[in-house]
């Protein structure tokens, strides 16, 4: 603090008429440095923004990955929840690429979440699974977590099981393979491959839990195609579609073959 441009004590009484300087208190930093990233925005408004996440692209920080994730693109622009990931209501696989959707205030990420409990986000994939379905369209209705075995990957087989459904029907039959559409009924980690590994339709590409390198993949193929739902603040309906990227589309080609 300056008094009359000399520095002075915080414990220094003033008499009146002193001219006073001092640095007013900085915020606690947030720990999050925006980064400049190149990302294809399929919806926005003044409340939520739908994201069209690339493959290779983590949501949130976390263990391994403090810098360079969809949050750190996405400082000053997205809002509410958590410290350290604001405005995420649910993720994506790091390599599945697709729609997620990004609340711009608190009351609009309250609001998303609710939407998410009351199954009202709709979102549907596109996967490439090894295999021929034994029926064209069906139900899978079994309890997910962490595998007894393995804490990195999630299982049917688990200990802490929270109930997971997922839905698919057959958009294209192929030699050897199989293109789905797939809804999810309820979002737990790593879902649809789990899922589809349990009914012996693992997706391609996969390598924790289908096969790895399959049609010169890089990374399993399953991409979050279509997102709609009504808007938290004023229902009306928002419907977002993301085209397959070129990686999968040469990898379905070559399926084709």
């Amino acid at each position: 603090m300056l008094v009359d441009g000399v520095a002075r004590a915080k414990s220094h009484r003033l008499s009146g008429g002193e001219e006073v300087a001092f640095e007013p208190p900085r915020p606690a930093a947030s720990g999050l440095v925006a980064e400049p990233m190149d990302l294809r925005i399929a919806y926005e408004d003044e409340h939520l923004l739908v994201v069209d996440k690339p493959a290779g692209l983590v949501v949130h920080p976390a263990s391994g990955h403090t810098t360079g994730t969809l949050v750190h693109g996405l400082v000053g622009v997205a809002g509410g929840g958590e410290e350290g990931r604001p405005g995420i209501v649910h993720r994506l696989d790091r390599d599945t690429s697709g729609l997620l959707v990004v609340a711009r205030s608190t009351e609009a990420h309250r609001r998303l979440e609710r939407l998410v409990r009351r199954r009202k986000l709709e979102r549907r994939y596109l996967a490439l699974v090894c295999g021929r379905p034994r029926s064209r369209r069906g139900t899978i209705e079994a309890p997910i977590g962490r595998d007894r075995h393995d804490p990195t990957r999630q299982s049917l087989d688990t200990a802490t099981p929270r109930d997971a459904v997922t839905h698919f029907e057959v958009v294209e039959l192929l030699p050897r393979h199989a293109l789905l559409g797939v809804r999810l009924e309820t979002g737990r980690t790593h879902q649809i491959r789990v899922h589809l590994a349990a009914i012996d339709l693992p997706v391609a590409g996969d390598p924790v839990y289908g096969r790895p390198g399959e049609l010169g993949l890089e990374r399993q193929f399953l991409h979050a195609a279509r997102l709609a739902f009504p808007h938290p603040m004023n229902g009306e309906p928002v419907e977002t579609e993301s085209p397959l990227p070129p990686d999968l589309t040469a990898a379905l080609e070559r399926a084709r073959a």
